[in-house]
């Protein structure tokens, strides 16, 4: 494995085995807070429940990736759904994790490089060896109609042996990367970002603009932005039905606000009317919690969600 590959990969993994391998890279804490409390049990094996809780690791984007694995361990879920930050794209996701340095003189700006794929891969593999399940990526811009930007994004997934892109292409490059999806077998989740997104504020409008594409395109709904659009998140389960890969879950206080997020279950999100339409479809993906507040300290938040969310489905009968 190359030195690069060798200092990421330490970074991935139990501090026990990361000390024995080299010294951690791109920590931005000194020590990793607990916050796991005594009504976080562990859940019922993901097999056996028909609703299964994830993260997305945007949640944890202010941290490492050796805290965020600790994180994942407290909250007692392997489902993963990986951003770049925490397995990098290019080498400005390698910058943007690097401790912060005071300002230097202005120099002429470096375009970003990809990551070497054997790099993607180790990192990847790390993951699955502290016992996670890279279960999507993203999200993952595509914003030019153009192979040369497409391909290596595509690469780079499958390196990584990750099934589902999330992510915010354009209407006009949607013909070319249903190329790269069949050529790939890698499933595109389109994911909705609100009011402001000019090309897929709500779910509705991915399902229109993909209804007539090959199955393997389909949504990531973000409930959040969802509500935000005005969409009914209930009802767009139901119409999405297959086509629904992924789902990002975050609540919030008003209907009309990105700025009023909170915790799951203190909001307005009819979390457990949620559940049940994904239990009616027969959802066959994950519920991720992305929990975009109090970056620097999201954990009191983020276990606050998944008690809620396990109570909700424990109250449904799903223990």
């Amino acid at each position: 494995m190359r030195t690069g590959a060798l200092a990421a990969a330490a970074t991935l993994l139990p501090e026990s085995q990361a000390q024995t391998t080299t010294t951690a890279v791109y920590s931005r804490s000194a020590s990793i807070p607990s916050y796991a409390p005594a009504t976080l049990k562990p859940p019922t094996p993901d097999a056996d429940l028909p609703v299964r809780l994830g993260i997305a690791s945007y949640t944890f984007r202010q941290f490492d990736s050796a805290h965020l694995i600790d994180f994942m361990h407290q909250l007692k879920t392997p489902l993963l759904n990986l951003k770049s930050v925490h397995l990098p794209l290019t080498s400005a996701d390698l910058a943007a994790n690097q401790p912060k340095t005071p300002p230097q003189p202005a120099q002429a700006a470096v375009p970003p490089t990809w990551i070497p794929l054997d790099q993607v891969a180790a990192q990847a593999a790390a993951y699955r060896a502290a016992g996670f399940i890279l279960t999507a990526d993203g999200n993952i811009t595509f914003d030019k109609d153009d192979d040369a930007d497409i391909r290596p994004k595509f690469e780079y997934l499958k390196a990584a042996g990750i099934p589902i892109a999330v992510c915010a292409p354009t209407h006009q490059n949607l013909p070319r990367l249903e190329k790269f999806v069949k050529e790939y077998n890698i499933k595109l989740a389109i994911h909705n970002h609100g009011p402001e997104d000019k090309n897929f504020p709500s779910p509705f409008d991915v399902l229109a603009a993909v209804k007539n594409m090959d199955p393997r395109i389909g949504l990531c709904i973000d409930l959040g932005h969802a509500i935000r659009a005005g969409a009914d998140v209930v009802a767009a389960i139901y119409a999405a039905g297959p086509r629904l890969y992924d789902l990002h879950i975050k609540d919030l206080a008003d209907a009309t606000s990105r700025e009023s997020q909170v915790a799951v279950g203190e909001g307005i999100m009819p979390v457990r009317a949620i559940f049940q339409a994904l239990i009616d479809i027969k959802y066959p993906g994950n519920v991720d919690l992305e929990y975009e507040i109090k970056a620097n300290d999201p954990m009191p938040g983020v276990v606050e969600s998944f008690a809620t969310m396990r109570g909700v489905l424990a109250g449904m009968g799903y223990k």
